[in-house]
C-alpha cells in the first residue's frame, strides 16, 4: 500500500473527494458573490475545477480500493476520465446554458410587430389574451384591441404598441385590407 505525506492513498483521495463535494456545495450557494474574483482570472471556471477533482478523487479512491494495479497508472487514468468528464459537462452541459441564458431574455418592446394568435377573445374596450411565438418560445400576454372592435378566439393579430405588460393589437385582416385600399390608391 502506497502511502504520501504519511498517509495512505485512499485517504487522501477519499479526503480530496469529500473536500471537492463541499466546495462545490459552498460554491453553488455563495457563487455569486465569487464571480468577480473568477472574471479576473478567465481561464479558470471554479464549476469545471470542482468537478475534475471531484470525479479525479472519486476515481482513484475506487481505483486503489478495489484494484491491485500500480498507484500511479490509477492516478493517470482516474486523470483522463476526470478530464473526459469535465470537457463532456463544459461542452454539452455549461456552454448551451449560457448561451440559452442570454437568449430567453425579451424587452416588451421587442414584442411590437410581431404576430400572434388570440386564444382569449378581446372584446372592443375589454382584454383578451394573444399568443406570440418566438424562437425561445411561446409567450401569452394579456391584449386590447387597438382599433377599439371585437376580436374573436383564434384570429391573428399584430401587435401594434405595447404600455404596461398589455399589448394593444390589430387585426391582421384589417391591416391587409388597409394594405390593398392603399395600394389602389397608388
Amino acid at each position: 500500500m502506497m502511502e504520501l505525506f504519511g498517509l495512505p492513498l485512499e485517504t487522501i483521495y477519499l479526503y480530496g473527494l469529500v473536500i471537492s463535494g463541499v466546495a462545490t456545495i459552498l460554491y453553488l450557494f455563495f457563487g455569486d458573490m465569487l464571480a468577480g474574483i473568477a472574471e479576473g482570472v478567465p481561464f479558470v471556471n471554479p464549476t469545471l475545477l470542482f468537478s475534475f477533482i471531484t470525479i479525479f478523487s472519486a476515481g482513484g479512491y475506487l481505483g486503489e480500493l478495489f484494484t491491485a494495479f500500480n498507484s500511479a497508472l490509477i492516478a493517470g487514468f482516474s486523470a483522463i476520465i476526470a478530464f473526459i468528464f469535465v470537457t463532456l459537462l463544459n461542452v454539452f452541459v455549461l456552454i448551451p446554458l449560457s448561451n440559452a441564458e442570454e437568449s430567453l431574455v425579451y424587452k416588451e418592446s421587442d414584442l411590437r410587430g410581431r404576430t400572434g394568435t388570440v386564444i382569449t377573445p378581446i372584446p372592443a374596450e375589454g382584454f383578451g389574451e394573444v399568443l406570440v411565438e418566438n424562437l425561445s418560445g411561446r409567450i401569452a400576454k394579456p391584449a386590447t384591441s387597438f382599433s377599439k372592435t371585437d376580436i374573436p378566439n383564434g384570429k391573428k393579430v399584430l401587435v401594434i404598441d405595447v404600455e404596461n405588460g398589455v399589448l394593444q393589437v390589430k387585426l391582421y385582416e384589417e391591416i391587409e385590407n388597409d394594405i390593398q385600399g392603399e395600394k389602389k390608391w397608388i
